[in-house]
C-alpha cells in the first residue's frame, strides 16, 4: 500500500512515492531537473502559469510510476504542499483566465497597506493577525483595480495547491489554513475575514468550499487519472502551504515546536496555541495543518525572500559551471567566521516582510579586491542569509516563541555546515536535521487524511536523524560578524 504527495514549488514540482506500513519514502523525484521560469515583466512582478505546475505533476507522476514500477491499485491517497500566498482564478468552465501572481510578486503591497490604515491596526491584528500587506487578497484587488475584465470573468479564486487539487478532482476547496495565508480568514469570529473582503469590494462569492486541511477534496477524475498515469478515485485528502506542511512532516505540532527551512526562500516556523501577532506584521501568523476553532494551532512564520535564491545565483554566476553544491562547501572549508570582513545582505528577491515591506536589494559590502575570493563570496552569502535569520527569529523571540530544539528536513541549505552551526549557534539552540522532505510528508499527511493512520503523531514516526548541529561554548566570533552585519543593514535602510 503506497501514499502520493506533492510538492508544488516555484522552482520545481516535487513527488513522492511513500510505503503506508513503514512509512518510508520509496523515491523522490522532482520535475523539471533545472528551475521552472518566473515571469518578471515589471519590477518586482512574480507570476507563473498554474498549467506548467499541472503538467510538472503529471511528468513527476508518470516517471515515479515508472521509475518504481508501482501497482497504481495499491495506492490509498494523495497529499499536495505548495508555495504559499499565490492567487489563481477561474472562470465558469474552471480555466485559468491569466497567470497567477505568486508569493514573492509586490505589486500589491500599496493596496494592503491602505487597507491596514483604513480598517485599522487593531481590527487587522486582533481579527487576522496580520495587515493585509501583500498577501493573496491584496493580489485579488489588484487583478479587479488593474485588470478589470478578468476579476469580471472570475467564478473563484485559488491557492496554488487548491487549483492542483481542482486539477485532479474538478472541484475547487479550500480551508482555513489556506484562507489564512491569504488574509482572508478571521481568527476572532473562526470564519472568512468578511469585512476585509467587503472593505476590499470583492465578491464573497469567489471564495471557495472550505474543507479541513486533512480532509478528502474529491477523488481522481478519468481526465486527470489519464494524464498522471494513475487509476480514477483516488482521494486527494491533504491540501497545506509549504511552511505549515513542512512544520508537519517535522512533527511540529505544538505550542513552541519550531521548524525551518532554506529554500529559494528562507523560513522559520513556529507553533503557538496563542493568537500572537507583530505589531509591524514583520513576521505573520497563520492557521496551522491542525487549526480547529476550539483548539487554535497557529503558525508563526518569519520569511526571508532573499535566502536560497542567493545561494543559487552564487553557483550559477560566481563558480566554475558543473561545480555542484557540496564542492562549494569544500572550497570555503579554510575561510574564517566573518569572511575576513566581507559582508553579504541577502535582500534581493522582492519586498521583505521583516524589513517592513521595503525592498533594499541584495548588496557586497567590504569587498577587498587583494584579500577576497570566490571562497569568500560563498561563506559571506551563506553568512547572510544565517544572519537575517537571525534577525528575524529576534523578533519571534519576543513574541514569546522560545524552542529548545529546531527541525529541518535534510533537502536544503541546511545541509551546508557553514550554514546550520551559524544559525545554531546565533539562534542558541540545537538543530536537528531529519530525513524528511515537504513531498514526504504531504503524502503522511494524505494518508492520514483517507484514514489509513488513527492518530495524527503517529503518522509522522520513524523519521531518521541524519544531523546536529549544536551551539558552540565560544561564539564570540559568530556574534562580532553578526553585529558588524546588522550595522551595515541599519545603515542601509535608512536610505531606502
Amino acid at each position: 500500500m503506497y501514499l502520493l504527495g506533492y510538492d508544488i514549488g516555484s522552482s520545481s514540482v516535487k513527488a513522492a512515492l511513500v510505503d503506508a506500513t513503514t512509512k518510508k519514502a520509496i523515491s523522490v523525484v522532482q520535475y523539471p531537473e533545472s528551475e521552472m521560469s518566473i515571469l518578471s515583466i515589471q519590477p518586482g512582478w512574480a507570476e507563473q502559469d498554474p498549467e506548467w505546475w499541472w503538467q510538472a505533476v503529471c511528468k513527476s507522476t508518470r516517471k515515479l510510476l515508472s521509475d518504481n514500477n508501482v501497482d497504481t491499485d495499491s495506492i490509498k491517497s494523495i497529499g499536495i504542499s505548495y508555495q504559499m500566498h499565490g492567487l489563481v482564478i477561474v472562470d465558469k468552465d474552471l480555466k485559468v483566465i491569466r497567470p497567477s501572481i505568486i508569493w514573492c510578486d509586490s505589486r500589491a503591497s500599496k493596496i494592503g497597506d491602505q487597507a491596514f490604515r483604513e480598517l485599522g491596526s487593531d481590527h487587522c491584528l486582533t481579527r487576522y493577525l496580520n495587515s493585509p500587506g501583500n498577501f493573496t487578497a491584496s493580489k485579488l484587488k489588484w487583478v479587479k483595480e488593474n485588470e478589470p475584465k478578468s476579476y469580471d470573468k472570475a467564478c473563484k479564486m485559488m491557492l496554488p495547491g487548491d487549483y492542483i487539487a481542482m486539477r485532479m478532482t474538478g472541484e475547487i476547496t479550500t480551508s482555513a489554513s489556506g484562507l489564512s495565508e491569504g488574509i482572508l480568514w478571521d481568527f476572532k469570529e473562526h470564519r472568512v475575514a468578511e469585512e476585509l473582503v467587503d472593505h476590499l469590494n470583492l465578491d464573497r462569492s469567489l471564495i471557495p468550499e472550505i474543507k479541513d486541511v486533512f480532509e478528502e477534496r474529491g477523488v481522481l477524475t478519468t481526465s486527470a487519472s489519464a494524464s498522471m498515469g494513475l487509476k480514477k478515485g483516488i482521494p486527494v485528502s491533504y491540501v497545506a502551504g509549504d511552511q505549515p506542511n513542512n512544520a508537519f512532516s517535522l512533527g511540529v505540532l505544538e505550542d513552541n515546536e519550531v521548524a525551518a527551512t532554506g529554500g529559494t526562500s528562507g523560513v522559520i516556523y513556529g507553533v503557538t496555541d496563542q493568537p500572537l501577532y507583530d505589531l509591524k506584521s514583520r513576521v505573520n501568523g497563520f492557521a496551522h495543518v491542525n487549526y480547529r476553532s476550539e483548539d487554535p494551532k497557529i503558525g508563526i512564520l518569519l520569511c526571508i525572500n532573499g535566502s536560497g535564491i542567493l545561494y543559487s545565483w552564487m553557483k550559477k554566476h560566481v563558480v566554475p559551471k558543473g561545480m555542484d553544491y557540496n564542492e562549494m562547501e569544500k572550497m570555503m572549508e579554510n575561510i574564517p567566521v566573518g569572511s575576513d570582513g566581507l559582508s553579504i545582505l541577502p535582500f534581493g528577491n522582492g519586498a521583505e516582510r521583516v524589513l517592513n515591506n521595503r525592498n533594499p536589494g541584495a548588496t557586497i559590502q567590504n569587498l577587498q579586491f587583494n584579500r577576497h575570493s570566490r571562497a569568500h563570496l560563498l561563506r559571506a552569502s551563506l553568512e547572510g542569509i544565517a544572519f537575517s535569520f537571525a534577525y528575524g527569529f529576534k523578533i519571534m523571540k519576543q513574541m514569546g516563541i522560545d524552542p529548545s530544539i529546531i527541525r529541518v528536513g535534510n533537502d536544503n541549505l541546511f545541509q551546508s555546515k557553514v550554514f546550520s552551526t551559524t544559525v545554531s549557534n546565533l539562534i542558541g539552540v540545537p538543530i536537528e536535521v531529519r530525513k524528511t522532505t515537504g513531498a514526504i510528508g504531504a503524502a503522511k499527511g494524505g494518508g492520514y487524511g483517507a484514514g489509513v493512520y488513527r492518530d495524527l503523531k503517529e503518522t509522522l514516526t520513524d523519521d531518521e536523524v541524519v544531523d546536529n548541529f549544536v551551539p558552540e561554548e565560544q561564539i564570540e566570533s559568530y556574534t562580532t560578524s553578526y553585529s558588524d552585519w546588522e550595522s551595515r543593514l541599519e545603515h542601509l535602510m535608512k536610505n531606502v
